[in-house]
């Protein structure tokens, strides 16, 4: 049975507000109580939990920016030591946390010297050890152009080829088609074209027994919204690997924006030769080439040189990709026909990200917590709370359809309810830019 357990953070309307959420992240009792509730006969399950491999999935995309950062970019710092600390309790084998963020993000920044003396006393404490890892391969920042290489070994990783699986294949093409933003286009190619798809797999996700991905729940500009299914690309360490979108507007074959525009396509060339020259002098050159002549263009909201627009119909065939792997996948780099790894998400909702996510999302009251064994089935019911259409959410209408009705089971506050009720307690949410007036 696919299930979704949803709690409310709010007794009444009155409550649902960013001054009385946000507390609930300091009081540590009261956070753990909460998690329980929505995990329970999972969380706090011995058979589960006892004597396994225990993989802790955060969304760490980012270092704060900015003093609201601290509640909507990414899964909340108490909330996670909230999660480790139930665990703990049944005894795991192991815990590792990690997650591979962009690669500007400055993880000395994102996670404090606090917060690694806190895990260190809770594995002290319980005789378990925890281990805290960044996947990243490569980290690259464009205001520096300072890419550095090689931070993990490929041995860390499998490389898996989805080959004609890939739900890629269908937009795929032998030319060089696929780009992700400040990432050069030719390593992409060797990784993504016509019946070939490979991604770089953190080899821990084949040695853990139960996987727990922890979402923060918040607006994304390529997807729509990212949660419980997005999350899961944090397991790829290389992001030469992830296909964001495919370059050219809708009038030249891509993604990137709608139509045809001489100017945006000169840009996106240009960005492609300074990606090209990353760590070299020229870099910087072709690079304000490329956003003067985007600027030139006069771009609106849906024009984005990262195809942060509801077009893009790239990125949610890749996010699903490595879902498929995430629960599929084996440690040879194939996939079989039967589940190899139980995958739960506790999504973080408390406070949730609108707007400009999810690099640059606000905060705004969405006031849940919940727990799934169905990532679709999960997301589906965040964007109803969200009120987004999810018809017009690709990533979401496909899961949809997928998904059988009759195996399903929503439940919010402990009582089963459906899609339709769900909206008795949907909040008006801001969509990212390039989706605005469309969802």
């Amino acid at each position: 049975m696919n299930f979704v357990n949803i709690l409310t953070l709010f007794s009444e309307k009155s409550e649902r507000n960013i001054e009385k959420l946000s507390k609930i992240y300091d009081n540590k009792i009261l956070l753990s109580e909460k998690i329980l509730n929505v995990g329970k006969g999972y969380l706090d399950n011995g058979e589960i939990i006892t004597g396994k491999k225990i993989f802790l999935k955060p969304n760490w995309v980012m270092h704060n920016r900015k003093e609201a950062d601290e509640f909507c970019l990414r899964t909340n710092n108490n909330f996670l030591l909230a999660v480790v600390g139930i665990l703990l309790e049944n005894k795991p084998s192991s815990i590792l946390i990690g997650d591979a963020p962009i690669q500007g993000c400055n993880w000395g920044k994102m996670l404090s010297k606090q917060f690694y003396e806190t895990i260190t006393a809770l594995s002290t404490q319980h005789s378990v050890p925890i281990k805290i890892k960044d996947f990243r391969r490569v980290t690259f920042s464009p205001d520096l152009n300072n890419p550095v290489k090689e931070r993990n070994p490929l041995s860390d990783y499998i490389i898996f080829d989805l080959g004609t699986e890939s739900f890629l294949e269908p937009v795929s093409s032998d030319k060089n088609i696929f780009r992700v933003t400040s990432y050069n286009p030719d390593r992409l190619q060797e990784s993504h074209r016509k019946g070939i798809h490979k991604y770089c797999i953190t080899r821990e996700l084949f040695e853990a027994d139960i996987i727990i991905s922890l979402p923060k729940i918040k607006t994304h500009q390529k997807s729509g919204i990212t949660g419980a299914l997005k999350n899961i690309v944090g397991l790829n360490g290389d992001k030469d690997y992830l296909p964001h979108h495919r370059v050219g507007g809708t009038g030249f074959g891509g993604d990137c924006y709608p139509g045809k525009n001489v100017l945006r396509r000169l840009a996106e060339f240009f960005m492609d030769k300074a990606n090209r020259k990353q760590g070299h002098n020229i870099y910087w050159v072709w690079l304000r080439l490329a956003l003067f002549l985007w600027k030139l263009s006069r771009p609106q909201n849906v024009h984005h040189i990262a195809a942060g627009w509801y077009g893009n119909d790239t990125i949610w065939r890749m996010v699903l990709d490595l879902n498929l792997i995430s629960i599929f996948g084996k440690a040879d780099g194939t996939l079989s026909g039967q589940p190899q790894r139980m995958l739960y998400s506790l999504c973080d909702g408390i406070i949730g990200g609108e707007g400009n996510g999810p690099l640059d999302p606000v905060p705004f009251p969405l006031g849940i917590i919940s727990f799934t064994n169905c990532s679709e089935l999960n997301d589906i019911c965040m964007a109803t709370i969200m009120n987004f259409d999810i018809r017009k959410i690709p990533l979401l209408n496909f899961s949809n359809n997928k998904i059988h009705q009759s195996n399903v089971s929503i439940n919010l506050n402990g009582k089963q309810t459906s899609l339709e009720d769900l909206k008795k307690i949907s909040i008006d949410t801001l969509p990212p830019p390039g989706w605005q007036g469309y969802l």
